[in-house]
């Protein structure tokens, strides 16, 4: 039970092994994705004043609402790991609240990151992968009527599912933490003013879109097989004579337990001279030899009717030679079993 458990797992694993050599391949790929973006609340040391009211100062609670998140990629894919750039921005909207002071808050953040992803069961239809990220991010944050702006050093961890389409196209389901080092950020909105070092701590879900560049070259199909020879056979004759030798009777006899062999064919005898002698003589001659050929099939067993003769005389000689010669190789019938 066992062993029949293991070779089914076997059996099943051959799909799978299949689909590696052909939903993926190494090259570059382009990507678009989007997604929801969570930037965490949070609660920083605020300081600031207030015309006529004096300094403002306490602990700063920051709220945001549901956020979006829009990018695209370039990467190259290694069949397991995939190196990326990525460039991608993320905007949430919430409010700043201390000491009994609020105000809304826009939170834009763009930024650019290296990722380094590995895929699991990379080139099969469902992949799953992990990935990481370093780059830089471009803040801007506007409150209290004013925007101000930060770089800071980014970061992010990547846990996804991949389902490769076809070899071109493949479709991302991934989550994300993303986080900054914390800008130092300050507002300011007439007789108001606000600053302090909020942190930046973000989740993600994303879906993406990529398309990979070249599709690998198709294999040769492998060369048709060689035609298979007929089988043949070849009498020699003496000179202006058809009848046959015993060395001639012994080979008509090997092409008859051929033919019994195969069990269907066709059989062919075709006569040739050499060139000595009239052309219209030797046509005959060839075709005398022939018909000898064929009497001695027929007595060796084969069916007269799958036997055809031909004579063709001095035609296609054997052993190239000039008329009138007499060349033992020419005078022969080659017999062809089809």
């Amino acid at each position: 039970m066992k062993k029949m458990l293991i070779a089914a797992a076997l059996v099943g694993a051959l799909p799978l092994a299949a689909q590696a050599q052909s939903l993926q391949y190494p090259g570059f790929y382009i990507g678009a994705e989007g997604g929801l973006n969570w930037l965490l609340n949070n609660s920083f040391t605020g300081t600031g004043s207030i015309t006529g009211l004096g300094t403002l100062s306490g602990t700063a609670n920051a709220s945001f609402d549901t956020g979006w998140a829009a990018g695209g990629v370039i990467g190259y894919d290694f069949v397991g790991p995939r190196v990326e750039l990525e460039g991608i921005y993320r905007d949430n909207t919430g409010s700043l609240a201390v000491s009994g002071f609020t105000a809304g808050v826009d939170w834009h953040q763009a930024s650019v990151m290296a990722n380094v992803y590995y895929d699991f069961f990379a080139g099969q239809t469902i992949v799953p992968y992990i990935g990481a990220g370093l780059g830089v991010a471009f803040i801007d944050a506007s409150a209290l009527n004013s925007t101000v702006s930060s770089t800071q050093f980014a970061y992010q961890g990547i846990i996804g599912i991949g389902w490769n389409i076809n070899e071109q196209f493949r479709l991302n389901l991934e989550g994300r933490y993303y986080g900054t080092t914390s800008p130092t950020l300050g507002w300011f909105s007439g007789p108001v003013s606000l600053s302090g070092t909020p942190s930046d701590n973000n989740f993600n879900l994303m879906v993406g879109l990529q398309y990979k560049f070249g599709a690998p070259a198709m294999a040769a199909p492998p060369p048709p097989p060689p035609p298979v020879a007929a089988p043949s056979f070849m009498v020699f004759f003496d000179w202006d004579r058809s009848n046959l030798s015993a060395q001639a009777l012994n080979t008509i006899k090997q092409a008859a337990d051929a033919y019994k062999t195969k069990g269907s064919a066709r059989i062919t005898a075709t006569g040739h001279t050499d060139t000595s002698g009239p052309a219209n003589y030797n046509m005959a001659l060839s075709l005398r030899r022939a018909n000898a050929v064929k009497d001695a099939l027929v007595r060796d067993g084969v069916p007269a009717t799958a036997i055809s003769v031909v004579g063709k005389g001095e035609a296609d000689l054997l052993v190239p030679t000039g008329d009138g010669v007499r060349e033992p190789q020419n005078r022969r019938v080659v017999i062809v079993l089809q």
